[in-house]
C-alpha cells in the first residue's frame, strides 16, 4: 500500500466518521432531509426482506438516521484502517444512496434549490469516491483475475501433462514390443 492511498482513504474516511457520529449522536438534524427516504424506503424494504430479517430494520426515520451513522462510522473506519477497506467502502457506497435521493433539487422551491445543488454535488463526489475506493485493488488482481490465471495455468499443466503421460505410454510401449520380439527370438533359439 502506498502512503498516498492510504492519506486520501484516511482523508475520505474522516468525513464518514465524523458525520456517522453526529448522525448517531443527534440524529433529529437529519431526520427532516431523511423523512422522504425512510417513508419510500422502509416499506419497500420490508416487503421485500423475509419476516426473519424484517424485523431488525429500523421502524422510525430516527433509528433509520442511528443505523445509517454507525453504518458509516464502521466503513469509515474500515476504509482508514485498510482492515476490510473494501467492503468498508462498499458500504459507505449504499449509506450515501439515500444522502444523494434526499437532496433532489427539483422536490424543493427556487430558494432552496442552489443549497440542493451543492449538497447533491458534494454527496455524488462521495458516493464516486467511495466506489472507487471500493474498487481499488492496489495494482494486484482481483480474484475473479486471479481465478480465471488458475484455471488457464492448470489447463496448460494438466495439457502438459497429458502429453508427457503418452509420449511415456509410447515409449513404454515400444520398449514393450522390442523386450516382445527378444523374448519371441529367444524363445525361438531355444525351441530349435
Amino acid at each position: 500500500m502506498t502512503l498516498l492511498r492510504a492519506v486520501a482513504r484516511t482523508m475520505l474516511a474522516s468525513y464518514f466518521v465524523v458525520n456517522g457520529i453526529k448522525a448517531f449522536r443527534h440524529p433529529e438534524e437529519f431526520t427532516e432531509a431523511a423523512e422522504p427516504v425512510a417513508d419510500n424506503l422502509l416499506p419497500l424494504a420490508k416487503a421485500a426482506l423475509p419476516t426473519q430479517a424484517s424485523v431488525y430494520l429500523p421502524d422510525d426515520t430516527v433509528s433509520l438516521v442511528r443505523v445509517t451513522g454507525i453504518a458509516q462510522i464502521a466503513g469509515g473506519l474500515s476504509l482508514a484502517t485498510g482492515i476490510g477497506r473494501r467492503l468498508g467502502a462498499g458500504v459507505l457506497a449504499l449509506t450515501m444512496v439515500p444522502h444523494v435521493v434526499a437532496s433532489n433539487p427539483l422536490r424543493v422551491g427556487a430558494g432552496e434549490r442552489d443549497e440542493l445543488y451543492g449538497k447533491l454535488s458534494k454527496n455524488v463526489a462521495l458516493l464516486g469516491g467511495v466506489a472507487l475506493a471500493a474498487m481499488d485493488t492496489e495494482g494486484r488482481p482481483n480474484l475473479a483475475w486471479r481465478a480465471r490465471a488458475q484455471k488457464e495455468i492448470f489447463a496448460r499443466e494438466s495439457s502438459r501433462a497429458r502429453r508427457v503421460a503418452e509420449r511415456q505410454a509410447r515409449e513404454l510401449a515400444k520398449s514393450a514390443r522390442r523386450t516382445a520380439g527378444k523374448a519371441r527370438k529367444e524363445i525361438a533359439s531355444v525351441i530349435s
